[in-house]
């Protein structure tokens, strides 16, 4: 891992937040078989390029997480309704479009976290997905 992952986990407050973005490191490691990235305040794992109708286009990262003080926020970039069977079981969580945040992850089921996250890698890699979060839902 890289100093630079390290030093901004180093950094995460409060320290109940920078334990769970540890936990969340090695979770998203073994779910994506990728290494984290960092996208500003972001920890990214793989790259997802992204051409909307409109034209607009550009890179994120195909499955990543931020640490913030409210909650934890994982990026699910093809949609929270693509896992809304699985993310029935997660425990408890809230959602927006794109985001699911985790305010206690000690009552989260990591196994289904894990899935949840290697299948939008998955999708987002695989070459084939071109929506965004909000169109994802069919």
């Amino acid at each position: 891992m890289s100093s630079e992952i390290d030093a901004f986990i180093a950094s995460v407050t409060p320290l109940k937040r920078r334990r769970d973005a540890e936990t969340l490191l090695h979770l998203f490691s073994s779910a994506t078989g990728s290494e984290p990235r960092l996208w500003g305040t972001i920890v990214g794992y793989g790259h997802y390029h992204y051409r909307y109708e409109s034209g607009r286009e550009g890179d994120t990262a195909a499955a990543a997480f931020a640490p913030r003080k409210a909650a934890m926020t994982v990026y699910l970039v093809d949609g929270v309704a693509a896992h809304s069977a699985m993310l029935e079981r997660l425990g408890p969580h809230t959602t927006g479009v794109g985001c699911v945040y985790i305010k206690d992850l000690e009552l989260i089921d990591l196994d289904v976290l894990g899935k949840v996250v290697a299948s939008s890698y998955e999708t987002l890699t695989s070459g084939t997905y071109a929506l965004r979060a909000r169109d994802g839902e069919s």
